[in-house]
C-alpha cells in the first residue's frame, strides 16, 4: 500500500512561508489560473481548518474584504481583522446560520470547500462520503453566492461526481475540473470550479 510522504516539497515550502498547511498551494494555483479573488471580496470557507486557505484569502481581499471560515475543528488564530472562524457542522449550515455567525445577511463572491471525509480505506464508501460533502457545499453555496460569484469544491474521483458537475453547469456559466500540481500523486482528489453564477 502506498504511503504519503508527509514532508514533501510543498510541506516544506508551506512551513518556510508561514502557512498552516501545504493545501494553500492548491488554492493559490487555482486562483492564479482563474483569478477568483478581488479586493473587497466576501468569501465563505467550508472546512477551513487548519486555516491555510484563509491565510491565502487574507492576502487577497484587502482591508475591506470579509471572510467566514467554518469547521468542526476550532481555528483560533486571527488572519485578518474581517475574517471570522466558527465551529459548526456544514451539514447543518444554511444562510440563516451564516447570517447569525456574521451578525448580518451577506452574499458572497466566492465559496470554497476543501472538505474531505475521514477515509475508511473502502474506495466506494470514501467516494460516497466525499460526494455528500461536495453536494452539501454546493447546497450551501447556491443561495448565498452573488450573481457572478464563484465556487471551488474538492471531490474524489467517482461516478457520482458527474451528477455534481451536471448540476453546476446549470448554475454557473463555466465549470472547470482542476487537479493542482500540489495534490499528492496517489490521491484521487481534484477540484470542480464553478465560475460566474447565473
Amino acid at each position: 500500500m502506498s504511503r504519503f510522504i508527509t514532508k514533501d516539497h510543498y510541506f516544506i515550502k508551506a512551513k518556510s512561508q508561514g502557512f498552516k498547511a501545504r493545501s494553500v498551494f492548491k488554492l493559490s494555483e487555482i486562483d492564479e489560473s482563474l483569478k477568483l479573488f478581488k479586493k473587497d471580496s466576501k468569501v465563505l470557507d467550508l472546512g477551513c481548518a487548519p486555516g491555510s486557505w484563509l491565510q491565502y484569502v487574507a492576502s487577497k481581499i484587502g482591508p475591506k474584504g470579509l471572510a467566514l471560515g467554518v469547521d468542526l475543528t476550532p481555528v483560533t488564530e486571527s488572519f485578518h481583522p474581517s475574517i471570522k472562524t466558527v465551529v459548526d457542522d456544514c451539514f447543518l449550515l444554511d444562510h440563516t446560520k451564516i447570517a447569525m455567525h456574521l451578525g448580518q445577511e451577506t452574499r458572497f463572491d466566492v465559496v470554497l470547500s476543501d472538505m474531505a471525509p475521514k477515509t475508511t480505506g473502502i474506495k466506494h464508501v470514501d467516494q460516497i462520503r466525499s460526494f455528500d460533502l461536495a453536494e452539501t457545499a454546493l447546497n450551501i453555496a447556491e443561495p448565498v453566492l452573488k450573481k457572478g460569484g464563484h465556487v471551488v469544491i474538492k471531490v474524489f474521483a467517482g461516478a457520482e461526481v458527474s451528477l455534481l458537475i451536471a448540476r453546476m453547469k446549470r448554475l454557473f456559466s463555466v465549470v472547470k475540473q482542476m487537479r493542482p500540481k500540489s495534490v499528492r500523486a496517489p490521491s484521487k482528489e481534484f477540484y470542480v470550479v464553478g465560475l460566474n453564477k447565473k
